[in-house]
């Protein structure tokens, strides 16, 4: 009987531990540092700070409806309705996205970049990899459409988790957007959390997953099931330019074609050939601008501004 008790307690504390470990590295990955990404982005000549210093710009309060208070940049160089709303990825902040903004500014649209729940300035005690940051995407949108008027042509950039969640939102929630541009996103989060599995630890993730899913459910009170952007590519309506690098190993490319295969209607896809994850426009910045040229151009019927 004593045997039979120590072997379950033994079990029991196998699962509370296997499951604590599980939901924390997902709820809480640790963020980069603030510092760290300016100077990286300052470094690599992706951010100019006289440059964006003179930027006509001001902060923006977006009350999320999960009670917490989404910090955001409105950045209005153009007497334009054109707008394009930058989505960065897991671990970063807003400033990762200035290459981006600026890569649009370029081509004559305003833009607003933003931080994610738990990173930057933003509010928020948990990431969930875009199962809740679809919601306050939503409330970014709603936000600048009130704030601008209705008539937007209006555009959403996405990296990595940021490009996930701008499918989850366009799919789940409302095709709210005129274009779409994904960057390197997942197409199902179970999928990728047991590719990382098998990739960092060397294990088998089918005892992992449904034990960590089920503290998941109880901690976070989502499952990683419902965080699947392929499952819901197929309602969205408005273009998307789909992204990848081919040297990803991180979410790998075979995610991405798998969306662009299930989209219907008008898409594109450009798979980078240099750079690892998140790395297409730092490492093709040239073909990069070509793409993103090229599909505004067909699809969106607007030309890079001579």
């Amino acid at each position: 009987m004593k045997k039979a008790f120590r072997t379950l307690f033994i079990l029991l504390f196998f699962w509370l531990a296997i499951g604590l470990f599980f939901t924390n590295r997902i709820m809480y990955m640790k963020k980069k540092d603030e510092d760290f990404i300016l100077k990286r982005e300052k470094e690599a000549g992706r951010f100019n700070p006289d440059e964006f210093e003179s930027l006509p710009k001001r902060d923006v309060d977006i009350p999320s409806p999960f009670g917490y208070t989404i910090k955001a940049l409105l950045v209005e160089p153009h007497q334009t309705n054109r707008y394009v709303i930058i989505s960065h990825g897991v671990t970063e902040n807003k400033m990762n996205s200035v290459k981006y903004m600026n890569l649009f500014l370029e081509r004559g649209f305003n833009t607003l970049i933003y931080d994610h729940r738990r990173h930057g300035e933003s509010g928020g005690k948990t990431t969930s990899y875009g199962h809740y940051e679809k919601f306050d995407l939503k409330a970014v949108v709603d936000w600048l459409k009130q704030e601008k008027g209705p008539d937007l042509l209006l555009g959403i950039h996405g990296e990595s988790m940021g490009a996930a969640t701008m499918l989850l939102y366009a799919g789940l929630l409302e095709d709210g957007a005129n274009f779409y541009i994904a960057d390197c996103p997942f197409s199902d989060f179970k999928e990728q959390v047991a590719h990382l599995i098998k990739r960092d630890f060397k294990i088998f993730p089918g005892l992992l997953l449904p034990i960590g899913d089920a503290f998941l459910r109880l901690r976070d009170k989502y499952s990683i099931r419902h965080v699947s952007p392929i499952s819901a590519i197929e309602n969205i309506k408005h273009p998307v330019l789909f992204i990848h690098s081919q040297k990803d190993d991180y979410i790998l490319p075979s995610m991405t074609h798998d969306l662009f295969e299930h989209k219907q209607g008008p898409k594109m896809l450009y798979i980078a050939e240099e750079g690892v994850h998140a790395q297409s426009f730092n490492e093709n910045p040239d073909d990069y601008k070509r793409v993103v040229d090229e599909f505004l151009e067909k699809y969106v019927h607007y030309a890079y501004p001579s």
